[in-house]
Order: structure tokens, then sequence, then C-alpha cells
């Protein structure tokens, strides 16, 4: 018999190709000779075998792999297996992987290609690692491993984060090559094996630096490596606006008594400066907004009594970075509202699928964040969808919360492409909103995107007259932010702001979990709109004053009674925090004066208050403010803050230091740490240890603080 004919004819028979009279053929053969057997399954096993090595990395001991597949585990070298093989199809298995390395070779190098980015260097001064295409291309299996398991290992890395990233540093100011800082990532990471589990398409990743001061290299997927080589994989590249911040200036009380601003809710600012240090990059300081990193937070304040939807609390301590001033903290609560008693809801999302939106970091987050909010929907809630790109449409009318699948799958299919017509998506939506509104009801338009409008109504004077005009209507708007690169932080705060709503920025799931899930109420369901703050400073106690943040929220004195004057919105259950510092009136400092005045002179009432705190508030339907007033004396303030006061101030200090305040004082990172830990409490969701790790790694990334150098022995 003719065996070298008839496997040929098994080798057709495996993959499918004959008629049904030969493949009866066959399997009788097979049935009867055992020899043919065993090749049939050797054709399986080199099947399998060859299907991962596109996605395996080639072994040293790659042909002894081969061998054992194809002839055992090679004990049975002169075996009857081994001897029946034909040398022709020996030759033919041969030439096949010789073919399919070759193919294997050439994608792979096509693909380093791709990512090859241009001799940067390693500078001292700037602590800057860079790679190069030469050590792209010279090392792709150790790259390939390390960035599997950098990506895999998140949250090992940041509980290593601070040796790891002393040595990082060390490295790079020794200018040693980034090869071997990739092969520091292998060694530093004990869980080694991570990499073996790992989904395959989890080693197409790629590294791309930014500059970080020594640190990690960010990632970039798969399919922004293969797509043409544009201004987003430039690292130098980025088009993000922030608003300039002008910080508030030390007032003095005898020429500005009257202190007033607009409360603010948002916390979009923390979100994004952790995104920057969790890209271990500082962020920069005009994005630094302090009210918002304080908020960020919620604090133990009482909760109110009565019918006032929320309570005051005023408290004075010793500064912490300034022990000659006082600080002073105002604290509002927001009721709670009962679940089983919240008012129907007219919800409208409104999502970017523009092209800007096809990263991994905005619409496969967006998706995933506003699959989360539906899942928490009642019966007494309603949803409709509208997307924008190069133009808007309507992709679910208004539907039910108990209609989840409905909304989901509309969600699911949502795709990204286009130019970004964000002035159109925003009046269809309002236009939606209108439709569907709902008296006594919370009508609210949830915009998504990364901000960048460019065709259509997308000037900021435009989209604020239409969010005016509809917010004047009872429907409000809650933004979400998303991205990085060309994020427009500066437009999203003021479409928040004018529409009454509130401004988050999305950068994890986590925090997509903390807006949409666990602060749901507060988000959504507005409990006081317009809520005022003004503070009567007693010159007899206090010399100056200086508000720590809210710079864009800062309103003239006679707008505190104006009842025409937008302010911010309270949540339910939300909390909000304000933090002053101020100057003792016997202290020796000098301010900025002015020349006394001829006309007027000033007389000083006797009394025991440091201030008095005044705070109006209207209804969410409501067209008149409310007041509320409250004293503290100037025997109340305590030497040192302590629990949440102390926790407020340590975040406030933070913000000044990543801000470069020429009014930090004696700010340090340690002091930062130090009171942040003494003061974190029970931390339920684990908010309050995640900014004490930023400020670690800020301590570390900020090379022009003092504590936050590296020390080399």
């Amino acid at each position: 018999m003719d065996h070298s004919k008839i496997r040929q004819l098994v080798s057709a028979y495996y993959d499918g190709q004959l008629s049904e009279e030969d493949s009866a053929f066959v399997e009788r053969h097979l049935k009867e000779c055992a020899s043919c057997k065993r090749y049939l399954h050797t054709l399986g096993n080199i099947s399998n075998y060859l299907k991962i090595w596109e996605d395996e990395d080639l072994s040293p001991d790659f042909e002894q792999n081969i061998n054992q597949t194809l002839f055992g585990n090679g004990k049975n070298k002169g075996g009857d297996m081994k001897r029946k093989f034909s040398l022709s199809t020996i030759a033919t298995c041969c030439i096949c992987i010789i073919f399919i390395i070759g193919i294997i070779t050439i994608q792979r190098y096509i693909n380093y290609r791709k990512i090859a980015m241009p001799v940067v260097g390693v500078t001292q001064s700037q602590g800057l690692l860079s790679y190069n295409k030469n050590q792209y291309n010279s090392e792709p299996k150790q790259l390939d491993v390390a960035v599997s398991i950098v990506k895999k290992t998140e949250e090992m890395i940041t509980r290593a984060q601070p040796e790891l990233m002393a040595k990082r540093q060390n490295l790079a100011k020794l200018s040693v090559p980034a090869a071997s800082v990739r092969r520091l990532a292998m060694a530093e990471l004990k869980d080694k094996e991570v990499a073996q589990s790992l989904h395959p398409r989890l080693l197409e990743a790629r590294a791309s630096i930014t500059p970080v001061g020594g640190g990690m290299p960010m990632l970039i997927e798969e399919r922004e490596i293969a797509a043409p080589i544009d201004k987003r994989y430039n690292p130098n590249f980025n088009t993000e606006e922030y608003d300039r911040i002008y910080e508030n200036e030390f007032l003095t009380v005898k020429e500005n008594p009257l202190s007033t601003f607009s409360i603010d809710v948002d916390t979009a600012s923390y979100s994004n400066i952790r995104r920057f240090l969790n890209n271990n990059r500082m962020p920069p300081k005009d994005a630094v907004r302090i009210e918002e990193m304080i908020n960020y937070f919620s604090y133990d304040y009482p909760n109110p009594k009565g019918d006032k939807p929320f309570s005051i609390t005023v408290k004075a301590a010793k500064c912490p970075w300034n022990k000659k001033h006082d600080l002073l903290l105002i604290g509002l609560h927001g009721k709670r509202l009962d679940p089983e008693h919240l008012p129907p809801s007219n919800l409208v999302f409104l999502i970017d699928v523009s092209g800007s939106m096809d990263m991994p970091n905005k619409l496969p987050l967006l998706k995933t964040a506003f699959r989360m909010l539906v899942n928490q929907l009642s019966d007494n809630e309603r949803v409709a969808i509208v997307v924008y790109a190069g133009a808007a449409g309507k992709v679910l009318d208004s539907t039910p919360g108990s209609d989840k699948q409905k909304i989901l799958d509309a969600i699911d299919n949502l795709r990204a492409g286009g130019s970004t017509a964000g002035g159109a998506g925003i009046k269809l939506a309002y236009e939606i909103a209108q439709e569907n509104f709902i008296k006594d009801g919370n009508n609210r338009v949830i915009l998504a995107t990364d901000g960048d409008f460019n065709v259509g109504a997308s000037s900021d004077a435009e989209l604020i007259r239409l969010i005016e005009e509809n917010r004047n209507k009872g429907i409000f708007l809650t933004v979400l932010g998303f991205g990085t690169g060309n994020y427009k932080d500066a437009k999203m705060e003021k479409l928040a702001d004018k529409g009454n709503g509130n401004y988050y920025y999305i950068d994890t799931l986590k925090e997509a979990k903390k807006v949409l899930v666990h602060e749901l109420g507060s988000t959504l369901f507005t409990i006081a709109k317009d809520v005022k703050i003004q503070i009567e400073f007693n010159p007899a106690k206090v010399k100056a004053y200086r508000l720590i943040g809210y710079e864009n929220r800062i309103l003239a004195k006679e707008d505190f009674n104006d009842d025409t004057k937008d302010a911010g919105e309270l949540g339910a259950g939300h909390t909000v925090t304000a933090l002053y510092e101020l100057v003792p009136a016997d202290s020796e400092e000098s301010f900025r004066q002015v020349d006394d005045l001829i006309y007027q002179k000033q007389e000083i009432k006797q009394s025991d208050d440091l201030l008095t705190v005044k705070l109006r508030y209207k209804l969410p339907d409501g067209k008149e403010s409310k007041l509320i007033k409250k004293s503290i004396k100037a025997s109340e303030v305590t030497e040192a803050p302590k629990g949440d006061f102390l926790f407020a101030s340590s975040v406030a200090e933070f913000g000044l230091l990543l801000r470069d305040s020429k009014f930090k004082g004696n700010a340090t990172y340690d002091d930062v740490l130090k009171n942040a830990k003494a003061s974190k409490g029970k931390d339920r969701y684990g908010y309050r240890q995640e900014f004490i790790e930023l400020v670690e790694k800020a301590q570390m990334l900020d090379f022009s603080s003092s504590d936050g150098k590296i020390q080399f022995k």
C-alpha cells in the first residue's frame, strides 16, 4: 500500500475537501490502519499548535516544541511513527512552518514600525524617559511581556508605586536605557505569571511615552496603533482647554467687609487631576480648582431639621499651612430624599458619538457608565436618547425605566464616527425634553462628551443662551466629561453652570459608579437652586481674609439679594464645603490698601462675633429666595482642625501645592499626608485612601517641591 498517496487523502479529509465517496474510503482505511490514524491525530496537533503562534512569542526552544508535537516526547526517536513519516510530508510541514514564521516576523516588524518614535533621549534636567524605534524593534518579547504585566496589574503598581517610582526616577537621572526600565518593570512586579494568563489581545498593546517625570509609560490600544499616525499619538500635542485661574487675593475687612459667592457642587477637577497623576504627570495649574477637589468628598455634617433643605456648619481653627492665620469652614448638607417619594423624571441622554469619541477611554467607557445608570432607573423615570456626530438624531423615544433592555440595546448599538455637531445635538435634546416635560418632576438633559464641538452652534455664547432659556423653563443640564488630549474642560464647566446642573469627569469605571450609582440622588435631583453665600467679617476680630477656590463663582455683593442672579444648585444628600484663610486683627502683616475716605468714616461695632454667614436659596420650583443666618464667636476658634475639618484642609493644602500657589505658606506633601491619614475616618468606598495614594504619587512627580525630590545615597 502506498502510504504517501493515502496520507494525501487523509490530509484532504482533515481539511474537509473530499467527496462523500472518498471520505467513506478514508474512514474505512483509518479503522484498519493504526499508522494513518496516528497521522490524522498528528495533523490535528500541528493545526492547533499553528493557531496559537499568531498570539504567542516565539520561544528559543521553538524547534524542540515542534519536534515534540510531531513525534511525541522524543523518547522513541527510532520508533515506528518517525520511521513511517515520509520525507515529502516532513518537508511540506517544514515549508509551512517557515512560511508562517516569515509572515509573523513581517507583521511584527510592521507593527513596531508604526509605533516607532523619534529619538528624544533621556534628559537629566527633566527626568524624562523616551523610547526610540531601535529599542522597540530590538526587544519585542520583553516589551510585550512588560506592557502586558503593567496593563493587567495596575493595582499592584499602585501599591508598589513609591519604591518603584523612586527607582525609575533614579534610572532616568542616570541615563539608563529604556530597555533596562522595561526589565525593571518585569523584575519589580511579583506576579510575573500573570502575563501567561492574559487574553492574547493584551499582548498586542504597545507602550508610548509622554513626559512623565521618569514614570511608567502610558498605554495605547492596538486599534490606535494600527491607525494612521496623526496628532492624537504625538505626546507633545494637546488641545485640552482650561480657563486661566487668577487666585483670590487677601482682602482687608476694612475696605471689603463682605464676601459673596455661589456654591459649587462640581467635582470634575478632582477626577481630572487623578487622571493626570495616574498617568504619572503633574496636572496643569489651571486644571486645579480647589473647591471641586474639596467637594469631591462627603463630610459628616448634621442632617437638616424641619422643612429646611440643608443644614449649615460653621467652624474655625488654626490654619495648618500658616500657624499665624486661622481657617474657616462653612459646610452645607442637603436633605436626603426618600426613594419611594422621588419626583418622576424625564431624562434625555445626549451622547457624543463623533470621531473624537472613538477611543477606549471615551465612548466604550461612556456606554458602560450609562448602563450603570440605566440599571438604577425606576418605573417612575423615562429616558430618551439623542446622539450627535456630523448631525444630530434621536435613537430612542422616551422609554419608561421598566423597559431597561430596550434602553440598554440602544446604548449598545452606539458607534463613533464623523465631526461634532454638538450645538445641534443640545438643541434637539432640549426639544425632546420639552415634548416629554413632567410638571413638578425632574426634567434633565445628561450630556456626555469630550466637549470638542466644531460644527453648527458651537460657540460658548450660543450654547449658553440656549441652555439658560431651557433652564428658565425647568429643564436642567448635567454634564459628564470623558477622554484626554482634546478635552474641553472650560466649555463643559460653563455649560453645566448655566444649566442649573453639575459637572463630573469620568476617568474610570469606579468614578462612573460613584457618580451614577452611589451619588445618583445628588446627581439627578435638585433640592435647592440659586444657593448664594455672603459673609460679613468683623473688623475688630479679622484683619483680612481669602476665599480658597471658587474663583469663577465670585458674585458682587449686590447680587446676594438679587433673585434674578443665577447661582449654584444643591443635590439631594450633597455636601458643600468652603474654606477661608483668615488673618487675625492683631496681625502685623500689611496688605494692599486704599486711601482713607474723605466724606465717610467707618465705625467699628464692638462684638465678640468673628463673622456672620448669610445664605440665600430657592426651592427647585421657587422664584423667591429664602434667607438663613448663622454667626460664630471669636472664642470658638480651636487650636487645630479635627475630623472632617482636618481632611478638608488637607485637600485644600494639596491643591495649593499642585497649583504652586503663592499662598501655600509652609504647605508640604508630608503634612498633607499626615493630616489626611489622621482624618481618613471610616472611608466606606475608599475615596480618602485613594486621595492619600494620589498625594504620594504627586510628591514623587513634583520636582519643584523640596519634599518631592529623590534623595541619592
